[in-house]
């Protein structure tokens, strides 16, 4: 049973390193498919920024065809549609054809981080989740540090297409594999039988829940908690997205990095985060087998993570370039220490087994909103302030102390929300003290 369970775990690693590679292949490649099919900046921009829309705009639903189905079905429909979908990237012609490719893309990721929180879920007691978060959380970071070389080195060697094809085709063996591995652990009690009732037994008031009340999937938002896990991801995002759009380019404008310098020094504040996110999960964990609440223990580890993101901010005021790089690397590590947490929540919170992914879902579609708030605004203050980053960073770092904030007092109880009483759904007022 350890052995499965982590086993299952590890496969979702995998599936979000795949995911990321995915993800930013098309940026690699931006400059040799510009040449090939004789696209303008214009253009290339308005494909690289299609992937976004499906993929925030379609976490909710994600979320509630995930609980509907089961990850079994879900991460090998999502994982086989958005390699698919790469692959005829690769195969893509002009705008339209990769356009579409890259909105189809977005379709097929949405399920994939919801997913994973509900694996997460099934197979772990609450005294192991955070860690367990934390391992397919991280999967994002590795993703992000092995596309660069592994993508340039792909279209080095069989071309830009042929990266494409080949990043795909790993995608899809992914999903026939999670196909025939995957199961829920009660498909497992013959072999595990006390480990696969304890674990039932921890979810016994969420069950009973489910078999009591009924909660639609509309009644999540009249939960006060759930407002505040929208607004801490949000805050948590839009740093973590400065990262990933904005960061390379603040080292070589305003740090004069060289592209060789960008490439190694520029990789340590990704790095860090690694096991900073392995740190947040493991703690969380181990003040829980010591006796602390859910709500202490994971509440502790989110807000002390977003208050230590917060110095994002001095990195744009600091003179020295080593500072500057420990600064960012204490934000990002920061940020992942809180984010492995932030997965932990929707399978405690959620009043029944059925609504986990639902969470998830709405959770992450806040974050991914910070996405597409980021890379607008951060463009914009640079064309207002000829090039500079300190208003960016500033709202960065302010942000993150906002998330802390809306962990600490918004978000209630890390306990199951109480389930709704009589007929059709919440009472009025009730869950917003929740």
């Amino acid at each position: 049973m350890p052995k499965i369970r982590w086993t299952m775990i590890f496969l979702c690693f995998l599936a979000n390193v795949i995911n990321f590679i995915d993800r930013a292949n098309l940026a690699i490649a931006a400059p040799y498919i510009s040449h090939d099919l004789d696209l303008g900046p214009a253009a290339m921009g308005l494909i690289l920024s299609a992937f976004f829309w499906t993929y925030a705009l379609l976490q909710m639903p994600a979320g509630w065809f995930i609980d509907k189905v089961g990850v079994r079905v879900s991460l090998a429909l999502a994982v086989g549609w958005w390699s698919v979908f790469t692959v005829l990237s690769g195969a893509a012609r002009g705008v339209g054809q990769l356009t579409g490719a890259r909105l189809m893309l977005g379709v097929g990721e949405a399920a994939a981080i919801p997913s994973f929180a509900k694996v997460a879920f099934n197979w772990f007691p609450r005294r192991e989740r955070g860690f367990a978060c934390s391992i397919f959380d991280s999967g994002s970071r590795v993703g992000s540090a092995l596309s660069l070389p592994l993508v340039a080195w792909l279209i080095s060697a069989v071309g830009w297409r042929g990266s494409f094809y080949i990043t795909g085709a790993i995608g899809i063996v992914w999903a026939a594999l999670w196909w025939f591995i995957y199961r829920d652990p009660e498909q497992y009690r013959a072999i595990a039988p006390q480990q696969v009732d304890a674990l039932l037994a921890e979810r016994s008031p969420q069950l009973q829940a489910e078999s009591e009340a009924r909660i639609s999937w509309g009644d999540l938002f009249r939960y006060r908690t759930i407002w505040g896990i929208m607004i801490g991801l949000f805050c948590l995002n839009f740093a973590i997205y400065f990262f990933i759009t904005w960061f390379p380019s603040y080292l070589l404008q305003s740090r004069g990095f060289s592209l060789s310098t960008l490439g190694t020094l520029g990789m340590l504040p990704a790095l860090m985060a690694i096991p900073g996110g392995w740190l947040g999960g493991w703690l969380s964990d181990s003040l829980i087998r010591r006796g602390w609440s859910s709500t202490a223990a994971r509440k502790t580890c989110l807000v002390a993570g977003m208050l230590m993101s917060s110095s994002i901010t001095l990195s744009a005021f600091v003179e020295s370039t080593g500072a500057c790089l420990a600064l960012f690397a204490l934000a990002y590590a920061s940020l992942s220490f809180a984010g492995a947490n932030v997965w932990t929540l929707p399978g405690e919170l959620a009043p029944t087994p059925k609504h986990v992914a639902s969470i998830g879902g709405i959770q992450n579609f806040a974050g991914n909103l910070a996405g597409i708030v980021t890379t607008t605004f951060t463009g914009f203050m640079l064309a207002i302030t000829k090039g500079s980053f300190v208003i960016p960073l500033v709202v960065a770092g302010v942000l993150c102390v906002v998330g802390a904030l809306s962990y600490l007092f918004i978000v209630g109880r890390i306990e199951p929300l109480p389930a709704p009483q009589g007929r059709g759904g919440v009472p009025l007022g009730k869950p917003l003290a929740q």
